[in-house]
């Protein structure tokens, strides 16, 4: 089978494509046929060596797939031969970017009728994060305010829309230019700010009537999250998924007291650890998208033999929404 595998740590460059062999389900996994590929940041962090986790050599990244089971383990009983499912791989003989990758079946969720594989694929990693950035770790409660920065991306687009249905009074979108603004407020967003212009914070303030903001999802690291904690609310909740600026904060635990603030720190696979609470929160997302409650911002579908050239857009903020590879 056609894969994209890396050898060394480094740039988009490092992605070749190779021919492997097609891997065998142990006992209770699944052989799928893979047919969409979600692309994350998690997937960049991977070939850099940067992730929160080693990263073995030689890698075949990728961990969100969709497709057809076409093989099934001895001992593997949840899922028949043809059937379409979606999935977050965690095994080390997994294969994201190829052509098939095995998956242990407990892990498996079946794709609603009507609703088709890249529209699935967008919604495990992405859709989880933001489930449960906003639900598990962030407590997102009715009436609260809630900030969303990079909010034309893939989390952020889904993050606006549940906030939303998780009851936010308020939701602050940020995205660097009008387009991506402009999407933020179709997904449901009451405002939309400049993040790159200085003194944006002053101005999320300004939103909140000098109040500040219950939960912030921040993934950008550095002087952005920095001025977030300045935007925060007393008992204000910010969370943090990733560090995309390369750029580590220097954090002072005593400044959090005087109102009450909580730091928070996001990996999902310790949510894939907890089975029931994965499967029923993927379930819950897949029936938001199939009653139509949640619209997926699909920014582009590209050949596996692409990967090289997105990782190099989704690095250099050239898109918005969800990307994907088809083998």
């Amino acid at each position: 089978m056609r894969a994209i595998q890396l050898e060394k740590y480094g740039g988009p460059e490092v992605l070749k494509m190779v021919e492997l062999e097609v891997p065998a389900p142990a006992a209770k996994e699944v052989l799928i046929k893979i047919e969409a590929i979600g692309v994350n940041y998690a997937d960049t962090a991977r070939r850099e060596g940067q992730y929160v986790i080693d990263t073995p050599l030689p890698f075949v990244p990728g961990a969100e797939v969709a497709g057809t089971v076409v093989e099934i383990g001895s001992d593997a009983s949840r899922f028949k031969k043809g059937d379409k499912v979606v999935t977050l791989l965690g095994s080390s003989r997994s294969t994201g970017y190829a052509e098939f990758t095995v998956a242990d079946e407990k892990g498996l969720i079946p794709i609603p009728e009507g609703v088709d594989v890249k529209q699935a694929v967008s919604l495990p990693l992405q859709g989880l994060s933001a489930y449960h950035i906003l639900k598990t770790m962030g407590r997102i409660e009715q009436g609260e305010t809630v900030l969303i920065h990079a909010a034309a991306g893939g989390v952020g687009t889904i993050a606006v829309q549940l906030a939303k249905l998780f009851g936010a009074s308020i939701v602050i979108a940020t995205a660097s230019t009008p387009e991506k603004r402009s999407l933020a407020l179709e997904m449901g967003a009451d405002a939309a700010v400049d993040y790159t212009q200085e003194g944006w914070e002053k101005e999320v303030l300004q939103l909140t009537g000098g109040k500040g903001v219950d939960v912030a999802l921040e993934m950008a690291g550095g002087d952005v999250f920095r001025k977030t904690l300045s935007c925060m609310a007393p008992f204000g909740r910010l969370v943090i998924y990733g560090v995309a600026s390369g750029e580590q904060s220097r954090l002072y635990p005593s400044s959090l007291m005087a109102q009450n603030l909580s730091v928070i720190g996001f990996f999902l696979p310790q949510i894939m650890r907890k089975k029931e609470l994965y499967l029923q929160s993927l379930s819950e997302l897949l029936a938001f998208l199939q009653n139509g409650d949640i619209k997926l911002t699909i920014g582009g579908v590209y050949p596996l033999e692409s990967a090289k050239e997105v990782h190099q857009m989704l690095q250099g903020r050239q898109t918005k929404g969800k990307l994907i590879l088809v083998p």
